[in-house]
């Protein structure tokens, strides 16, 4: 009986040891993953939030001003043929 016991304890054991190899190792995939891609993201041009909205901003209000300057022309232009 004590000899089972070694055995399944032995066993035990292993699978412990191993369980603990397992997740050191997502652990380090994890964070070479995270790594990768916060370096990936670092290479890239991309804009923020508030960079967007501010251009965004402009364009409409180019936009706006294009339309006003339009029918600006128009009027000026319906008016020099009367």
């Amino acid at each position: 009986m004590q000899t089972r016991n070694k055995v399944f304890d032995d066993i035990g054991q292993l699978m412990t040891n191993a369980m603990g190899v397992a997740q050191g190792a997502r652990q380090e995939a994890e964070t070479a993953m995270k790594g990768l891609v916060d370096r990936w993201l670092a290479d890239r041009d991309f804009v923020t939030r508030e960079e967007f909205d501010a251009v965004r901003a402009m364009a409409q209000k180019a936009r706006e001003e294009n339309e006003a300057l339009k029918a600006r022309l128009d009027a000026l232009e319906a008016a020099s043929k009367s």
